[in-house]
């Protein structure tokens, strides 16, 4: 390739990636190792019409980014993602369903000696199918083992390699021979561009009902510190009315004050057989219920044979 081809080349990536980020306001900056040429297809193929895939070197990216800052200072919060094996994807829809789409192709992959482990890896307590001869491996793994019907067993499960850590040739060796390959491997979604703010992935995980729940828990804690502190809060009111209302009638309980909604806590006071009279219609609709539960028991029971007859 000539040195004009390549400023060429150079010159329509940055226009491109110019273009794209004028055209999207949403990023998913995704890093990509261990992916193959074939499943970036699919994944391309998979989220066409709602999104781009757009892969290059860090040191083209990063220069395009510090060209485009001028007009869009915010992409400066991108800069410090931009290492390793990286992407971007562009989008204007759903981050969380186009993040979901691109993340779904995982291949399987054996172990290699030196790769870091993606996730841990354990193994089954079990018959391995293989011959004694080569129990000098598991024994370098410090794996328990014994022989049955002339095949190594594994006694117990044992935890073999680390997520985060280095696979060793010993473990990556008796995986293969084992005919296991514990890793998968895919796009990984390591920041999330939105209008000019940056945020972690983990973030597109949070649903409506957890916001709730925090949310409610912050008025919950409000709510208990301003009563504590006897300083009225939009989140303590109802509690204080609450609690007011319960002062006035346990005065009118014991005075002769009255109000309307105290007239019938009075008549019970003055009147306890009236607690009963108020509890006879739920207790006589209990007793139907259970009497229709007994009578449908007892028609089973006359039908004149059992379950096993």
């Amino acid at each position: 390739m000539s040195k004009g081809d390549s400023h060429s080349r150079k010159a329509e990536y940055f226009l491109k990636l110019n273009n794209l980020f004028q055209d999207y306001s949403r990023v998913l900056v995704v890093s990509v190792d261990n992916v193959g040429s074939n499943q970036m297809h699919l994944i391309r193929k998979s989220v066409r019409g709602e999104a781009i895939v757009l892969m290059g070197k860090n040191t083209m990216v990063r220069k395009a980014i510090r060209g485009l800052m001028v007009e869009n200072p915010a992409l400066e919060k991108l800069l410090p993602f931009i290492k390793g094996n990286v992407g971007f994807v562009f989008t204007n829809g759903d981050l969380k369903e186009v993040r979901d789409k691109v993340i779904s192709y995982r291949i399987k992959a054996p172990a290699k000696a030196g790769a870091v482990a993606p996730c841990n890896v354990k193994i089954p307590a079990g018959n391995t199918g293989m011959e004694p001869g080569k129990t000098s491996f598991f024994q370098a793994l410090g794996i328990p083992t014994k022989i049955t019907k002339g095949l190594i067993e594994i006694i117990s499960e044992v935890n073999l390699i680390q997520a985060g850590t280095k696979v060793g040739a010993s473990e990556a060796t008796l995986l293969n021979m084992m005919n296991v390959s514990p890793f998968t491997y895919g796009l990984e979604v390591v920041q999330v561009y939105d209008h000019g703010a940056v945020f972690g992935a983990d973030i597109l995980d949070i649903t409506d009902e957890t916001l709730l729940e925090y949310l409610t828990s912050a008025i919950r804690n409000i709510a208990a510190l301003s009563m504590q502190l006897k300083v009225p809060s939009v989140a303590s009111v109802p509690h204080h009315i609450i609690n007011a209302y319960k002062n006035i009638l346990a005065i009118a309980a014991v005075t002769d004050y009255s109000f309307p909604l105290a007239e019938k806590m009075k008549e019970y006071l003055a009147d306890p057989s009236k607690f009963a009279v108020a509890a006879a219609p739920v207790a006589a609709a209990e007793t139907k219920v259970e009497e229709k539960v007994e009578e449908k028991e007892e028609s089973d029971e006359d039908m004149g044979f059992g379950l096993f007859d």
